[in-house]
């Protein structure tokens, strides 16, 4: 008790100095290696508490449906259950890998998340830096709120909007004609659809991906600027060797976290425009597994397709983190010494 009282007081003092703090981190720890289990509850009992709502809903939402993977290795049937349903072993998997529509989908998805991986993963660095270099507070907190706001935004308003511009009868082809051009109905297009959705992610959530962006900046010292003015750096080079090597952090984390979403491209969004470019254009994994999974009524094909995707993305996402360990950067969590 008496080394918690100790603790506390540490906690309590003034300011301390850099020294002063390294040595209270060094007691802290000597004191939680003294204190016995029991103690070190009672001590975090509010955070303890704090913390269980949130793991309940973790374990409700995240982990217990986990259970439900179990149907790629039956022939499901939702009359029997997962318990009465006869087992499969790998037929789900090997039935998957043997069809051509799956292969389809899956090369989709590849092409689809490398071209919004080059060209929608800067553009919420760019805004980012634009923002920054706002002097106006109050102009700045404007563009911010415009920019955020397609994010909620439903894929339903976000497909008619682009309808009413790229359309048969939208804006562009309404300009073609006064100009006797021909049209093109870049909604039907489905040599064109690849770069739509990627036009219509970026304009809903780019403005939303630069929140992480604009925290990173903030956290950069502000004399480092003041100290490259005073030598003349101009505002490029200000922004080449102080705002993007003090972003190099996070761009990596978010870089690393887009690679483990790299099979995930959307799901409403090909839904609703499936019909007017056809299957062949807009067929991706998760389609593949509502298609011909959950309306075919094969829970097991479709339950083996999101396996495959998850294993994927997990393999993809451990990879990119060993990657950033090889280039010096922490990732998602930092290289055990």
């Amino acid at each position: 008790m008496s080394a918690f009282t100790t603790d506390r007081e540490t906690g309590s003092a003034g300011t301390p100095s850099p020294e002063k703090k390294r040595k209270g981190r060094r007691r802290d720890r000597a004191t939680d290696q003294r204190l016995n289990w029991r103690l070190r509850l009672r001590r975090d009992r509010t955070l303890i508490i704090m913390t269980v709502p949130a793991l309940a809903l973790i374990i409700a939402f995240n982990y217990l449906p986990m259970f439900g993977a179990v149907t790629a290795f039956q022939f499901y049937d939702y009359l029997s259950g997962f318990f009465h349903s006869p087992w499969a072993g790998l037929a789900n998997f090997q039935q998957l890998f043997s069809d051509s529509n799956f292969w389809h989908a899956f090369e989709n998805t590849l092409v689809l998340s490398l071209v919004q991986l080059v060209l929608f993963f800067p553009v919420p660095i760019a805004l980012a830096i634009m923002l920054n270099s706002v002097l106006s507070t109050k102009l700045r907190s404007f563009f911010q709120a415009v920019v955020y706001l397609p994010h909620f935004f439903s894929w339903v308003l976000v497909v008619t909007l682009f309808q009413e511009m790229l359309g048969g009868a939208g804006l562009l082809n309404h300009v073609l004609r006064l100009n006797d051009m021909g049209v093109w109905n870049i909604m039907t297009d489905p040599g064109a659809f690849k770069y739509l959705v990627t036009a219509q992610a970026v304009w809903k959530e780019a403005g939303w991906g630069i929140i992480v962006f604009l925290a990173a900046i903030a956290a950069i010292d502000p004399n480092l600027y003041e100290a490259a003015a005073a030598d003349g750096a101009g505002r490029w080079r200000r922004m080449w060797h102080i705002t993007l090597p003090g972003m190099r952090g996070v761009i990596v984390l978010m870089l690393v976290l887009r690679l483990g979403n790299a099979l995930t491209v959307g799901f409403e969004q090909f839904l609703i425009q499936r019909n007017a470019v056809g299957s062949g254009a807009s067929e991706v994994l998760d389609t593949y597994a509502y298609y011909y999974g959950v309306i075919a009524n094969n829970y097991g094909l479709g339950t083996a397709a999101g396996l495959f995707k998850g294993v994927v993305s997990l393999i993809l996402i451990l990879a990119a983190n060993k990657l950033a360990h090889y280039f010096g950067e922490d990732g998602l969590y930092r290289r055990s010494r």
